[in-house]
């Protein structure tokens, strides 16, 4: 027997625990911890852009879209109002709309939410009430089909943001900023051989700057609050790419602080406590790391042209590795390094596992094959 799953839908904002505007590893996170209502999602994308809108299909009832840049909660389609399997009960302001025993139709989202204007859905700001199943209307339907059916059955529920006055919304377009994000990054600045400068929702709120060999562990708790994880570095396989040969010498262990809600890891040293390595993360799904970092949107910014320049040119995380190549270093590619971070997972096969990694003065890019970037690090 499944246990009834109630939703409250509020128009603009969200469904349930589901709230507009949060981020793709949230929900997926949330996702993981309710099995028992929610025991199969479907995660479809493009998988050759980086910038694909993402859709979780929570079967049986929820389509959940996520906007391609700030992999955003953008819009929640509630479908199969009448499957049991959980059953699912609608309501709005407290009041019941659907459930098994109760149908949604037509005349009772009138009565509900009042009078809206004519077409084949009816629309209200935040929230739209559709008669197909899929959302696909029917070409050959009539002009005067069931529009004047009070009695018509609801077959979806669409909850988005509200547009402003005559603003006219794409689905594709990115989430606008709304409270569910106050406190999350919304822009990295990577600086070669310097840094990181990282800006947070709200918009306006202090630049924080961690420095490479400068910024301590406690500048970052004091900063940033705790890490989700603190792990000792113990994988010294790299160094036998060192410029002498052997590993360095080092009586005191690295450490890293990972801070996954952000997409950052910070390296620290063992000794002085500074920050010696910062690796951003941009959630590519099909990758082995996609979801353990929630996307870090990072923009690598070159040099000034002059004293006065405010605005740097800058590449950003969507775009292809050879255009960010050039922007680095203008010439030949660099030699570049396979990667396969499934060697240690028997048995796991992924369409996007093996990466490579090019390495230039002060900055290591790590990308798939099809050119995608899928982590930056600063040394």
């Amino acid at each position: 027997m499944f246990s009834t799953l109630e939703m409250d839908i509020r128009p603009g904002s969200g469904l349930g625990m589901f709230e507009i505007g949060t981020s793709l590893w949230n929900v997926l996170d949330l996702l993981r911890g309710m099995q028992h209502f929610f025991p199969q999602v479907d995660v479809k994308y493009d998988p050759d852009s980086p910038t694909t809108p993402i859709i979780l299909h929570v079967r049986p009832h929820l389509d959940l879209l996520f906007s391609g840049h700030q992999q955003r909660l953008h819009t929640i389609s509630v479908k199969r109002l009448r499957d049991s399997h959980p059953p699912l009960t609608l309501t709005y302001k407290k009041a019941a709309l659907s459930s098994n025993e109760e149908v949604l139709r037509r005349v009772g989202v009138s009565r509900m939410f009042g009078p809206t204007y004519p077409g084949d859905d009816l629309k209200y700001p935040g929230v739209a009430f559709s008669f197909e199943e899929d959302g696909r209307g029917d070409s050959l339907k009539s002009p005067t089909s069931q529009s004047d059916d009070r009695q018509q059955e609801v077959k979806r529920v669409i909850i988005s943001q509200k547009s402003e006055e005559g603003e006219l919304r794409d689905a594709l377009d990115e989430v606008t900023e709304c409270p569910v994000m106050v406190g999350e990054l919304f822009r990295a600045i990577v600086k070669v051989h310097e840094g990181v400068d990282l800006d947070f929702y709200p918009s306006g709120s202090p630049t924080i700057r961690v420095l490479l060999g400068s910024s301590t562990a406690q500048d970052l708790i004091c900063d940033l609050g705790p890490p989700l994880r603190t792990h000792y570095k113990e994988d010294d396989r790299m160094t036998i790419h060192s410029r002498n040969g052997q590993a360095e010498v080092d009586t005191d262990v690295d450490y890293f602080y990972n801070y996954q809600q952000h997409g950052i890891d910070f390296l620290i040293s063992g000794s002085t406590h500074t920050v010696k390595k910062i690796v951003l993360h941009s959630n590519v799904p099909g990758t082995p790391l996609f979801q353990r970092y929630k996307r870090c949107p990072w923009e690598i910014q070159g040099r000034p042209e002059d004293d006065e320049d405010e605005s740097p040119p800058r590449k950003r995380f969507f775009e292809r590795v050879e255009e960010i190549h050039h922007f680095i270093a203008p010439g030949e590619a660099p030699p570049s390094m396979i990667l396969n971070r499934t060697d240690d997972e028997d048995g796991l096969r992924l369409p996007s596992s093996t990466t490579r990694l090019f390495g230039y003065d002060g900055i290591i890019l790590e990308a798939t094959e099809s050119a995608q970037v899928v982590a930056v690090m600063l040394f």
